[in-house]
Parts: structure tokens; sequence; C-alpha cells
């Protein structure tokens, strides 16, 4: 009678180990991986279905159907690890983020890894440890997901793509078309804190205080807001360009102009000095945990108010008012009384901050 030699395979050396091109190739090697790390961490009944991809029950808002919003995200932060999170953590907050903002209820996510041959497997290790814990927290799993390996110097450790599914229950409707003169404009808290996190990272810089990134999921806060019932026109989350950038791209899509008041936007000193030292606008620096929003005048401190009860919204402003402006612009009443614009950057003052 034969017996069922039981192969044995050696676990993946976390502490020594490397990315090999194995590890993308669809045998073992890749099958270890994937069972040994991601399985591991990200793993939920949806994801253990080992398929192509997951199938997932029908949306519903309080047993009600609702209408889904989907948005996708490429994560290329450099450097991967930053005080206050890792590109991991990162890459399920911004995805949840950008669904959150819709006004939808986030529901699950899809993630793509691109690795590059070399790279430390303990370091990817820390890093889908971070995302399954971001995703844990904000309980949104991640179902399914891919991953590619890359030759050694085509790419730069490890680049992460999440796309996020979620329902918006019937007659909410958000966007940046909304905006109507009259509306005020208000900020969850302070400005510029995620890119002056990369950068001092980055570049090896230190100051007085140590400055942190923001990352983190804002659903929980955006609930809290919608709960008011507030004539909400527009939520958005202000990461690349930063405030500046996302209230032009408003103005533009409502056809209207921006006040904003120097004084009211909060940005904290450290950020403040930081920005000063690196020639950086804070309006312009990115966020990863902090939104934008447009509502009626009448709801403006009901929603405020709101906004300072939740963890995430403490410190949040009412930062200034939607007014009529044939040519879009967004203004600036500074500290000191005078008035500036608040253009677009023609360019990115810090690459690769998400």
């Amino acid at each position: 009678m034969s017996e069922t030699r039981k192969v044995y395979v050696r676990p993946l050396d976390l502490k020594h180990g490397r990315v090999d091109l194995t590890h993308g190739s669809g045998g073992r090697a890749m099958q270890q991986l994937i069972a040994e790390l991601f399985a591991r961490h990200l793993g939920n009944e949806y994801l253990g279905q080992g398929n192509d991809g997951a199938v997932l029950p029908a949306p519903t808002i309080d047993g009600q159907p609702g209408r889904l919003v989907m948005s996708t995200d490429c994560h290329v932060v450099s450097p991967l690890f930053f005080p206050g999170g890792d590109i991991g953590s990162l890459s399920v907050h911004g995805t949840i983020n950008d669904v959150a903002v819709m006004g939808a209820t986030p529901l699950y996510l899809a993630a793509g890894f691109i690795l590059e041959e070399g790279f430390a497997l303990g370091d990817l290790a820390r890093i889908v440890e971070a995302m399954a814990k971001a995703a844990r927290e904000a309980g949104v799993p991640v179902v399914t997901g891919d991953t590619k390996v890359v030759e050694r110097g085509k790419g730069d450790g490890v680049f992460i793509t999440t796309t996020g599914v979620g329902v918006l229950p019937e007659g909410l409707q958000l966007g940046g078309s909304r905006a109507r003169p009259g509306d005020v404009v208000l900020v969850s808290g302070s400005m510029g804190d995620h890119g002056v996190a990369i950068m001092s990272k980055r570049e090896n810089l230190s100051f007085d205080a140590e400055i942190e990134s923001d990352s983190a999921a804002l659903h929980g806060l955006i609930a809290a807001m919608l709960a008011t019932k507030a004539d909400i026109r527009c939520l958005r989350d202000p990461t690349r360009g930063g405030l500046a950038a996302t209230l032009n791209e408003i103005a533009g899509q409502s056809g209207v102009g921006m006040m904003l008041h120097e004084k009211a936007i909060p940005v904290k000193p450290v950020v403040a000095a930081a920005c000063e030292f690196l020639g950086l606008d804070p309006l312009c620096v990115a966020n990863e945990g902090k939104l934008i929003a447009i509502c009626a005048a009448v709801d403006g401190e009901r929603l405020l108010a709101a906004m300072r009860t939740h963890p995430l919204g403490r410190e949040a402003a009412l930062i200034g008012e939607v007014i009529a402006d044939d040519h879009h612009f967004v203004q600036l009443t500074t500290a000191f009384g005078g008035r500036r614009i608040v253009d677009w950057l023609v360019g990115d003052q810090l690459p690769r901050i998400c």
C-alpha cells in the first residue's frame, strides 16, 4: 500500500528573504507568497473564495437597494514608510475616502501589487500588515487582488493600486458642480500635514516637533455629517495639490468663485514653519485624512458643530464662502488685510506623496 508523502515547503523567510521573479510567475512560489503573506493578513470570506474575482452580495442601504459608487487609485509614495503611516495604510485610506466623499458607504476593496525583484519580504510583510489593520479598523475588507513582479531596477520597491466599491442611497447627490454663491466652505482640520511629513522624511529633515501624516479613513466622519441632514453640496478630500487645487477644481465645475480667509484656515505651527523653510505653500500641500465640505450657509454652523464632535473633525473650521465670479477665481484675504489669488500649481511641488 503506497503512502501519500506530504511535500515540505520551506516557509517564506520574512527576515532575510527578497522578492524574486518567481513570486510573480504564477507557480508555487507565487502561491506561497499569496497564502503566507497576503491571504494570511488580508483573508476574509470573500478573498477566501480563491477565484479570479469575488462574488459579493447585492449592496443595500438600510435594507433598500442603493447605487454603486466605484473609485480606483494608484499609490507610488516615496518613502514607503513615513511618520504616521506607510504605503499600505495609505492605499486603504485613500480609496475609502474617494468613495466616502461621494456620500457612499464603502463596502469592499480590491488591491493590486507591483513588486520589484529584490524587495525585502520583511518590508512587504510590514506593508501588508498595515494594510490589513487599516482595512479591519475601517470595516472595509480587501476581497480580491493581484500581484506582479518586475525586474530589478524597473520598479521602486512596491506600487499599490486599490479599487473601492460603495453604496449610495437614493436621493443623495454630492458633486463638484453643485456649489452655489452664498454657500460656505469648511475643512475638517489642519492643512498640509501629510505632504510635509513625507518631505521631512524624504529629505531627512528634523523639526522641534515631529510632523506626522494625517492619513485616516474619513467615512465615519462623513456619516456623522450626513446624519445632520445639512444641505451639503460637495465633499472632497484635498490630496495632491492640496486645498488650492481642490477648490479651483470645484470652482471650475460649478462656475463660481471662492473667497477664503487666511486667519480661519487651520495650519499647525510646525507645518507652517516647515513650509516657510522649504519654500512651500501649505494650501498646495497634500492631505490624506482631511476633507472639504461646501454646504448652504444656513447649515454651516450646525455642520461645523457636528464635525467637531468627531475625533477626525476636532479642528474643523469654516474658512470661506462661495461667491459669484465669471472668472472662477479662488481668492484669499490675507492675515495682513490684503487679497491674493490662490491658483493652481503649474507642476507638482511635492512629487510622489501618495
